[in-house]
């Protein structure tokens, strides 16, 4: 009897690891990185999230998250697709930490990055050039710091690169896509959409500013145009697919993704009123060539994509922190999760 039950856990427990490896699930590492970055100078933060070879048991407390990945823990040898995640404006390297543990889990080398002059310590940069331009540069700085490493270059397939982002990481995506924004768009959308704070708050200071300087808001722009490609080409090669989420994307026009050749996935909620979807995602969708996949969340708003909050952040970030009535963050972010997963895994040859 006693060998039979042997014989029949065994079983259990080599089914349960045969499912297991079939669907990819790994346990999940995180190592703190620093960055270069070559629009301010000095260097930035990040993370790396990775396949481990021991199970994840629990989260580890990073901020305020609780992340699903253990700190430093030893890596599942040979090259794997990474994917760079670029956050929002005012956002954090942790911003998008389920996503980042869902992928990595799965197979993935995911990066993270805190975008200076526009992360949550320091939103100077905002509306200006070395932020519009020199998102996508960091993002390159990312891949190509990841690349010389020593730790992290063998387990990197350069071949099969991908990129992802949220708000202005969206809009940081399709940058590195090879997407080309049209500035002067601006003025355009704040006359349409005067109520929207998030954009176009500033819109009088900005303008009394350009005044100051014997400046049309038009010259402003104009200028700001000149200046697009001061850090380089924002576009990158090495990278293969862009998963945008909610991107700004009101400044482009229908010229803006001539340049584009990668696949493209697009995502956005139906009630986003910080990037209204007509103006945004919706506006672009017929733009774009190589678009893969579209989905709406309905009835969401713009900060659906974040994480589900923790009580003590759902009180620092409230607005953030809620949605709709109707609306699962969490059950969204499952969804969310899983087709960014198919995206990468059929967009970078992912077995």
């Amino acid at each position: 009897m006693l060998r039979r039950l042997f014989v029949f856990f065994a079983a259990v427990l080599f089914f349960v690891s045969a499912l297991a490896h079939a669907r990819g699930v790994n346990g999940v590492g995180v190592a703190a990185v620093r960055i270069p970055d070559p629009v301010n100078g000095g260097q930035t933060d990040g993370f790396v999230f990775y396949p481990a070879k021991q199970p994840t048991r629990g989260t580890t407390e990073m901020g305020p998250y609780d992340v699903a990945a253990t700190v430093d823990a030893a890596a599942i040898p040979g090259a794997k697709p990474l994917v760079v995640i670029s956050h929002g404006n005012g956002g954090s390297a942790l911003g998008h930490h389920d996503l980042a543990t869902y992928l990595a889990a799965r197979g993935f080398i995911v990066a993270t990055l805190n975008h200076p002059k526009d992360y949550f310590r320091d939103t100077s940069g905002v509306g200006h050039i070395e932020v519009l331009a020199g998102r996508a540069i960091q993002v390159k700085a990312v891949i190509t710091m990841l690349l010389a490493d020593p730790r992290w270059k063998a387990l990197i397939d350069p071949g099969r690169i991908g990129v992802g982002g949220f708000s202005a990481g969206g809009y940081t995506s399709l940058l590195v896509a090879g997407a080309k924004p049209k500035f002067d768009r601006f003025i355009g959308f704040c006359e349409r959409y005067p109520q929207d704070a998030d954009v176009c708050g500033h819109a009088d200071e900005f303008k009394a500013a350009a005044a100051n300087e014997g400046l049309t808001l038009q010259q402003v722009f104009d200028g700001m145009q000149g200046q697009f490609g001061r850090y380089g080409d924002t576009a990158d090669p090495r990278v293969k697919a862009a998963f945008a989420m909610a991107p700004l994307s009101l400044i482009f026009d229908e010229t803006g993704f001539e340049r584009v050749r990668i696949p493209v996935f697009l995502y956005y909620g139906e009630n986003d009123q910080v990037l209204p979807p007509e103006a945004n995602a919706k506006h672009i969708r017929p733009l774009i060539k190589t678009l893969v996949g579209v989905k709406e969340i309905p009835n969401a708003d713009h900060w659906v994509f974040l994480p589900p909050c923790s009580p003590a952040l759902a009180k620092d970030i409230e607005r953030m922190c809620h949605d709709p009535a109707g609306v699962d963050r969490a059950a969204a972010h499952v969804q969310i999760n899983a087709d960014a997963f198919a995206f990468f895994r059929k967009t970078l040859g992912v077995h």
